[in-house]
């Protein structure tokens, strides 16, 4: 798989932004919207720029599911917001998939703080 062009990573940026103010601004009816905080970490594009993929994350990673899944029903909408920000021949139908990269960050950071891998690099250390 050859890695996105420039291209697509403008075009991901430019909406990974738009997304991020839309959120901020937008009331949400849905519940697991309303008066959440949630991050686009990235945006990833597909090379006809028709496709894109939203990776987001509830500010605390709360109810993570809920909120991901509350975000694909509303992507249509979010869409028609997105075709007013974006400056784009064509507004790519977006689909909204979990960051967890953080929650990954955490677990390594608590393994490596456990006191197993502590014993086994001391012991590799020669102490």
């Amino acid at each position: 798989m050859k890695p996105p062009s420039q291209r697509q990573l403008r075009a991901g940026e430019l909406i990974r932004h738009a997304l991020t103010d839309i959120l901020a601004r937008e009331e949400f009816d849905d519940p697991a919207l309303h008066g959440k905080s949630i991050t686009i970490t990235e945006v990833r594009v597909s090379p006809d720029l028709k496709n894109a993929t939203a990776f987001a994350a509830p500010l605390g990673g709360e109810d993570m599911a809920k909120t991901v899944e509350a975000l694909n029903r509303a992507s249509g909408f979010l869409r028609g917001r997105l075709s007013r920000e974006i400056d784009m021949r064509y507004t790519p139908m977006v689909r909204f998939i979990a960051d967890d990269s953080y929650d990954e960050a955490r677990r390594i950071d608590e393994l490596l703080a456990s006191e197993r891998v502590r014993r086994d690099l001391d012991h590799k250390n020669g102490n």
